[in-house]
């Protein structure tokens, strides 16, 4: 999706927060072995098998997807035979996004949502699926480099707020900021994200979190670099001495291997963790 305004360019849910913040810091830093293999079909089918080792135990997943001009369909089926159904349409009304998803056996977990994204406000309503209800509701709003979202929750059976956040954002050319109360007003994030180039390939990122009820501080610094057109490396280290290390290296168009590590200053006597995820595309 292009983005035409501030509305387009910061997404449907929670669209103020920094996607490349949290690309740097969070994304990726994966500690399983993961093997995936994708291929597609000339009338618009695509099949994704995953096998996924946990601490020793294997898990796969078969996935599947169908898009017709604005409508898309994905199905997955996973261990124990659950299944989940997606359909997402972009074709009744414009700007306007309607979402399906559909879990089985677990029905309840169902939800209809709705998006709505403009130029310069977005808005978001996601209903579940159930005998009590609970109604999501997100929004934004924007112009030029500053973006405001608010996020909440209500529970029909209680009718109580189980959930209420908010976010300001601000963007410029070579850095962005944000900061988010999340967690009814207990966890208070402020992030900065600064591009030491003007293709972005270069990145540095600092986070600092403060939950009141603990009085628990955490500070994250990261970095991202796009060593070529082809590999990414990264890496965060936070307050508590927990380093990690990312490399995603694209082998052959869209089939990439990744590879993590982490690492505990503050107890070298553990064996660090180490993911490996092998993602090919036929």
């Amino acid at each position: 999706m292009e983005a035409t305004g501030v509305g387009r360019a910061i997404g449907f849910c929670w669209l103020f927060v920094l996607i490349f913040q949290k690309d740097v810091l969070t994304n990726g830093y994966n500690y399983k072995q993961q093997f995936s293999i994708s291929t597609n079909s000339n009338i618009g089918v695509a099949f994704t098998s995953s096998v996924v080792a946990k601490q020793g135990l294997p898990a796969g997943t078969v996935a599947a997807r169908y898009k017709y001009n604005n409508t898309v369909i994905n199905v997955e089926v996973s261990k124990h035979s659950n299944i989940s159904a997606t359909l997402t349409s972009r074709d009744i009304l414009p700007y306007t996004n309607y979402i399906a998803s559909f879990k089985l056996p677990y029905s309840s977990s169902s939800e209809l949502k709705v998006q709505y994204v403009h130029d310069h406000a977005a808005f978001t309503m996601s209903i579940a699926l159930k005998r009590s209800p609970e109604v999501e509701l997100s929004a934004t709003i924007g112009a030029l480099s500053t973006a405001f979202g608010v996020e909440a929750k209500y529970k029909t059976s209680s009718s109580v707020f189980t959930k209420y956040n908010a976010g300001i954002n601000v963007t410029k050319p070579d850095f962005d900021a944000s900061i988010i109360l999340a967690d009814k007003g207990d966890l208070l994030t402020a992030s900065y994200v600064h591009y030491l180039n003007q293709q972005k390939r270069i990145a540095t990122v600092a986070e600092i979190t403060r939950r009141f009820s603990t009085s628990e501080n955490t500070f994250t610094v990261g970095g991202s670099c796009a060593v070529d057109h082809m590999t990414v490396v990264k890496a965060r280290l936070n307050n508590h001495g927990k380093l990690g290390t990312f490399m995603q290296h694209e082998i052959r168009p869209k089939s990439y291997l990744i590879i993590c590590g982490e690492v505990d200053a503050k107890a070298l006597d553990k064996i660090p963790r180490i993911g490996l995820a092998l993602a090919l595309k036929l």
